[in-house]
C-alpha cells in the first residue's frame, strides 16, 4: 500500500518579537497540524514567543583505554592541560572549516578514559564532522548537552484560555503537573517531561530534511505551567529543550522540497540560521504542549481525535487499487 505524506504548517506561525515564521510539518496523524495550529494562535494573541539560545554544541566520542589506571590519569592530567588542549583543538579544527572544538569534559573509570568533545559546527547539525574531528584526536565522548540547548516562554491571557483553548488557567496547570511531571516521574521518564515533544519534532524534521531518527535526543523537554498576571488568571509557559540536534546545510536538507523551507549557511552569522530553527521548533512544541494540554483539561481529546480520524477517509479510493489484492 502506498503511504501518502501530508505537508502542512501553522497558518498562524510563531513569533518571535515581530518576526512571523510558518512552520513546515510532516505527518500521518490527524490532529497534530490542527492542534499545534491552535496553540500557535493562543501564543500568537498576546504578541508571541521569547525564545533563546542557553547553548550550542555537538559531541561525539570513542572508547579510549590505556594500558594501566596510573597511564590513563596522566593523559587525563594532560588533556585538562592548556598545553594539551591547544594540540587536541589544532588537531580537531583542522579536519572541517566549520567544526570547532569548544572544551573537553574528561571522565575515568580504571583504565577507560571518556572524554567529551563539544564543538560548534555552524549551520550542520554536526554529527558526522565532530566524529571524523574526533577519529583524529584519538578520544571519546560523554554528551552533557547535545546540539542546540533552548528555551521558550510566552504568557496567554485567560481571555484566551477559555475562548480559544476551552478551558481555564487553573485546570491546565493541574492537567500539567498530573500528567507532564508527576506521572513521567513514576514512569521513570529521563528528559521527557512532557506530552508530546517527539511528535512536533519528527514533523517538523522530516518536513526540514533533518535525520527523523534524531528525535530521540532532540525531544528532551520538561513543559511548565502557572500562574502569572496582575490578578493571577493568565497562564506562563515555558519549555526547555537541553539537546536539539538540527542543522540547515547537509544531509536531507539539500532535498528540494526541503530547501525550500530552510536557508542553508548563514552568510553573515556562521550557524545562526540552525539556532534560528532551533528556536522556532522549540516554540512550536511549546505550542503543541499547550493545545494537548488543554485538550485533556477541557476532556476533548478523544472527541477530536474520531473527528480528524484519518480512518474517516477512504484510502483506497484515493489511492486508486494499489490496496487491493491481486486477483
Amino acid at each position: 500500500m502506498e503511504t501518502r505524506e501530508n505537508y502542512n504548517y501553522s497558518l498562524q506561525g510563531c513569533y518571535f518579537g515581530i518576526t512571523e515564521f510558518h512552520v513546515p510539518m510532516a505527518t500521518t496523524e490527524g490532529c497534530l497540524v490542527a492542534s499545534t495550529n491552535r496553540g500557535c494562535r493562543a501564543i500568537h494573541l498576546d504578541g508571541g514567543a521569547n525564545s533563546c539560545i542557553l547553548a550550542d554544541g555537538m559531541t561525539q566520542g570513542p572508547a579510549v583505554r590505556l594500558p594501566t589506571a596510573c597511564q590513563a590519569a596522566e593523559v587525563k592530567v594532560w588533556l585538562e592541560s592548556p598545553k594539551g588542549f591547544k594540540i587536541m583543538k589544532e588537531a580537531f579544527d583542522s579536519t572541517s572549516r566549520f567544526a570547532r572544538l569548544q572544551k573537553l569534559s574528561i571522565s575515568l573509570a580504571g583504565r577507560n578514559l571518556y572524554i567529551c568533545f563539544q564543538s560548534r559546527t555552524g549551520d550542520a547539525m554536526g554529527m558526522n564532522m565532530t566524529s571524523k574531528g574526533t577519529e583524529k584526536a584519538l578520544v571519546i565522548a560523554i554528551s552533557e548537552g547535545r546540539g542546540k540547548s533552548v528555551v521558550c516562554e510566552a504568557v496567554v491571557p485567560a481571555k484566551v484560555v477559555r475562548d480559544v483553548l476551552k478551558t481555564t488557567t487553573e485546570d491546565i496547570i493541574e492537567v500539567n503537573i498530573n500528567k507532564n511531571l508527576v506521572g513521567s516521574a513514576m514512569a521513570g521518564s529521563i528528559g521527557g517531561y512532557n506530552a508530546h515533544a517527539a511528535n512536533i519534532v519528527t514533523a517538523i524534521n522530516i518536513a526540514c530534511g533533518q535525520d527523523a531518527a534524531q528525535n530521540v535526543g532532540s525531544s528532551n523537554c520538561i513543559a511548565l505551567m502557572e500562574r502569572t498576571g496582575f490578578t493571577n488568571e493568565d497562564l506562563y509557559i515555558s519549555c526547555t529543550m537541553p539537546s536539539i540536534e538540527i542543522g540547515t546545510v547537509g544531509g536531507g536538507t539539500n532535498l528540494l522540497p526541503q530547501q525550500a523551507w530552510v536557508q542553508g549557511a548563514s552568510q553573515d552569522n556562521l550557524g545562526e540560521n540552525a539556532r534560528q530553527l532551533a528556536k522556532i521548533l522549540c516554540a512550536t512544541v511549546m505550542a503543541g504542549e499547550l493545545s494537548l494540554m488543554a485538550a485533556l483539561a477541557a476532556g476533548h481529546l478523544v472527541k477530536s481525535h474520531m473527528i480528524h480520524n484519518r480512518s474517516k477517509i477512504n484510502l483506497q479510493k484515493l489511492q486508486g487499487t494499489c490496496t487491493k489484492k491481486a486477483a
